[in-house]
């Protein structure tokens, strides 16, 4: 299968990535340990991004507009945004095979609600699976972004929803709509669509007894990931299982990996019903 990502190394808080043709070099604040590879791999990527002294791009001008990426066996439109994010959060690969093997793999047609959606690699793993999804974010242009990302896969079963999370669960469990599956990763701190404002410490036991509230009398997963600091694996474990106490639970570090190191960024816990 073909994959345009890569990590090339990671160290002393940076990590440089492959994107197709494009190697560059961003922050990744644990990467505590020492680089690997020389001085000049590192100089001579495409473009750099830090946060020494604001938010700065090096070398932009060597990057186009947009380009198009292939990872996981879904196509993602990347381009360098102002905070250094390029549309797509790669440590989310082996979520995304997880969620299309999944529901491959289920004998039936699979409803899936993916919140805090941001460009759709979720969406788009469980649409390429055959699954009706949902996809769902505050903001207008990352919905957009998701769209376009959709048609590059040449995906149409697709609900395209821009709105704050919480007020369209409610809305959903009003109209007794269900979901068989419901992906999220909820924001450290966000706002919604009308400037709600999101704090997960203080919001996410809300979020997660409305996803209950909305799932389908035979659920089939949660999938729950977070890249806030401090949230670890066992955290979110003791969280989700006093929410779905009978089921079974895994749990642990979304992960970049590389030939010499892997990068932790995030974690992930997976709620799986009998």
């Amino acid at each position: 299968m073909i994959d345009d990502y890569e990590l090339i190394d990671s160290g002393e808080g940076f990590k440089l990535e492959r994107f197709g043709k494009f190697i560059l070099s961003r922050p990744c604040s644990q990467a505590l340990w020492r680089k690997n590879l020389p001085a000049r791999r590192w100089e001579n990527a495409d473009a750099s991004f830090d946060r020494l002294d604001g938010n700065r791009w090096h070398g932009r001008s060597n990057l186009p507009k947009e380009w198009v990426i292939k990872t996981s066996g879904i196509k993602f439109i990347l381009g360098g945004t102002d905070f250094g994010h390029l549309g797509i959060f790669p440590e989310q690969r082996l979520q995304w095979k997880w969620i299309n093997e999944t529901i491959k793999n289920t004998p039936r047609k699979i409803n899936l609600l993916n919140l805090f959606a941001y460009s759709g690699g979720s969406t788009m793993a469980a649409a390429l699976a055959g699954a009706q999804a949902c996809h769902l974010d505050a903001s207008k242009g990352m919905v957009e972004w998701a769209r376009r990302n959709a048609a590059e896969n040449k995906l149409d079963n697709i609900r395209w929803i821009v709105d704050d999370a919480h007020k369209f669960m409610r809305r959903e469990i009003r109209r007794g709509r269900k979901y068989d599956a419901i992906v999220l990763d909820p924001p450290t701190f966000g706002r919604g669509a009308s400037g709600e404002m999101y704090k997960i410490e203080k919001d996410l036991s809300e979020t997660l007894s409305l996803v209950k509230e909305l799932l389908s009398e035979k659920p089939l997963f949660v999938l729950f990931s977070s890249h806030t600091p401090g949230l670890s694996p066992i955290v979110a474990e003791n969280i989700l299982s006093q929410i779905f106490p009978t089921a079974s639970l895994e749990s642990g570090e979304m992960l970049l990996e590389g030939s010499s190191f892997q990068c932790p960024s995030g974690i992930y816990c997976r709620v799986l019903f009998k």
